[in-house]
Formats: structure tokens, sequence, C-alpha cells
């Protein structure tokens, strides 16, 4: 309940992932005409899955790492822009997540994917703005480092793996959400950028 009154929109927005997530992994037919599917948007213009599909997880693995890292730093977000300011920065990283991947996989009909990770991934890279050198830690490294760091080779690692043929992962929805959140996060917080540029100064030793 201290949650729910603290962080209203992440509370919000993890239990309608939740909900929405065991209906479709008991709902076969709600499933496959609400995750993202390339044939599907592009050729019977079903624009609805650009969004639907980011409250849809393959497992229960799956959604619980995309509601922790949500709950880890959706409440900092909330906090810092306010409840509006966070729900367009999280339905802007969800959709462009998914409008990277339509663009990477634009000649791949078959290609099919779901999750918050595009949204999440945005969210997080708010974060940073904000707090760039927060000591985080990422599975598998055993070790904290700074949250810019993280964040850096979170893009580069997404854009190189987003070439690979054959994935299992959606990197393209990760690199997609990242830049639209951080896009998002300056144009409603210009002050957010304006403190990672002074921090970062700062570290390289700057004014």
């Amino acid at each position: 309940m201290d949650q729910f009154m603290l962080f209203p929109v992440t509370s919000l927005l993890i239990a309608a992932n939740v909900i929405a997530s065991l209906f479709a992994l008991s709902n076969t037919q709600f499933m496959e005409k609400n995750l993202f599917h390339v044939g599907s948007v592009l050729s019977q213009r079903e624009w609805h899955r650009m969004v639907t599909s980011g409250f849809l997880h393959g497992g229960f693995i799956h959604l619980f790492v995309n509601m922790y890292v949500l709950f880890m730093f959706g409440g900092f977000v909330e906090r810092a822009v306010g409840p509006t300011g966070y729900l367009i920065i999280y339905f802007l990283a969800l959709l462009g997540g998914n409008a990277w991947a339509l663009l990477e996989n634009k000649d791949k009909p078959y290609y099919r994917a779901l999750g918050a990770s595009g949204a999440t991934s945005g969210i997080v890279m708010s974060f940073i703005l904000f707090r760039p050198f927060e000591p985080l830690m990422i599975f598998p490294i055993p070790f904290f480092m700074p949250a810019v760091v993280l964040g850096l080779a979170f893009i580069v690692v997404s854009a190189v793996l987003a070439q690979r043929e054959n994935k299992t992962i959606g990197h393209e929805a990760h690199l997609g959400g990242a830049l639209a959140g951080i896009i998002a996060t300056i144009v409603l917080a210009p002050s957010a950028f304006s403190n990672f540029a002074n921090e970062i100064a700062r570290a390289l030793g700057g004014s």
C-alpha cells in the first residue's frame, strides 16, 4: 500500500503488465491478437500491437525481470518528472522500441516480439540522466559500476546484438526504447540534461 501511495503510476503499470501477461499466457487467442507481429502491423494495419505487445510477456521470468526493473527505477522517475511526464516517457519508450523493431525487421513479416523491455529501457535511461554516477549492478557482472557506464554499454551492446540473425531477445526494442527515453526526458525535463552534463564535466575534471 505504501508503494502505491508513493508511486501510484508505477504500481498501476506493474499491475497492468502482470494482469495482461497472466491472462495472455492462459489465452492463446488473446496473445496472438496483441503481440508484436511485423506482418500484422504492416499488412493488416493492426497498429494496436505497437502498444499492447508491451504489456505481454512470454513467461514468468520474462515478466519478473521487466517488472523488477520498473519497480527499481520507475519510482524515482515518477517522482522526478511527475505522473504525467512519467507516463509520457514510458509510452514513448514503448512506442520507440517497437518502432525501431519494426524498422529493423520490415522485410521479415514473420518477426514476432513482446514485452515491456523497450519501455523499461527508456525508464532506466531517464534515471541515468538524473543520477549518472549512481552505482548499479547488472547480471551477470558481479560488481557495481556508475550508471552512465552501464547505460552506454547497454546501448552499444543492444545496437550490436540487434544485427544478429535468429536472435531470441528483442535488442532492437531495447535500443529504440532507450533512445526514446533519453529524448523524452530531455524534452520534458531539460534540467536533467544540464545535471547530467555538469556531473560528467566534474568527473572529467571540469569546473
